[in-house]
């Protein structure tokens, strides 16, 4: 759908990273993991970039991450980062086919941005009362709060600044149950390290739904 959107609140959650929450729009219905497409014209120039869900539903509100980078990020990003509670944007989506679909154990592996649908996933998941994992990479982490809440609910939740840490990681997150799902979020070289680390841990990498961030 297209819809014009409302943006509820901006909150930093992490080093240059900001967590946009914007009012539901009617009919609008996505599931944790999704993206969609925000777009706003700026000095005359029309911008348009994909953000995945961060937030475990859409009831009412919902969530997208947005890293900004201080010195390369470009006028889209520092637009987003300059919304306040009350501004609209454009809205397109939601898309994708990797999203949690009441898997009875999620297992999400996130590199950098793909923390957001890492802690949507994993929170719906124990909302649900199913089982969840997050191995997330990332020398300057965000959401810390909400993974330090997921950790006191049970899900098993390892933050590592080292890739090199990654094999392992998913080696204790994968069970083989029943019902295990894997997710992987995050450029394209962290979602091939992921791939080597399921296939290492016996995992099917092919099994898992991805979503590669170029």
């Amino acid at each position: 759908m297209d819809a014009t959107v409302t943006v509820a609140a901006v909150r930093d959650v992490g080093p240059d990273t900001v967590a946009i929450e914007f009012e539901t729009p009617d009919e609008f219905d996505a599931e944790p993991g999704q993206f969609v497409k925000l777009s706003a014209t700026i000095d005359g120039e029309s911008y348009a970039r994909f953000y995945t869900l961060s937030s475990p539903g859409v009831t009412e509100t919902f969530e997208v991450t947005v890293g900004i980078d201080p010195e390369e990020g470009g006028p889209f990003s520092h637009h987003l980062e300059s919304l306040a509670a009350g501004d609209d944007i454009d809205l397109s989506g939601p898309f994708g086919d990797s999203y949690y679909d009441g898997d009875a154990r999620a297992v999400v592996l996130a590199g950098g941005p793909g923390v957001g649908p890492a802690v949507g996933i994993a929170e719906a998941a124990r909302a649900d009362g199913n089982e969840a994992a997050v191995v997330y990479v990332d020398d300057a982490p965000a959401h810390e709060d909400r993974l330090d809440a997921l950790r006191e609910e049970g899900a098993s939740v390892l933050v590592t600044d080292d890739e090199a840490d990654l094999s392992d990681a998913v080696a204790d997150a994968l069970t083989g149950a029943e019902g295990e799902q894997v997710f992987v979020y995050g450029f394209a070289g962290f979602v091939e390290a992921a791939a080597d680390a399921i296939e290492a841990a016996d995992g099917d990498a092919d099994a898992a739904k991805v979503e590669n961030f170029g």
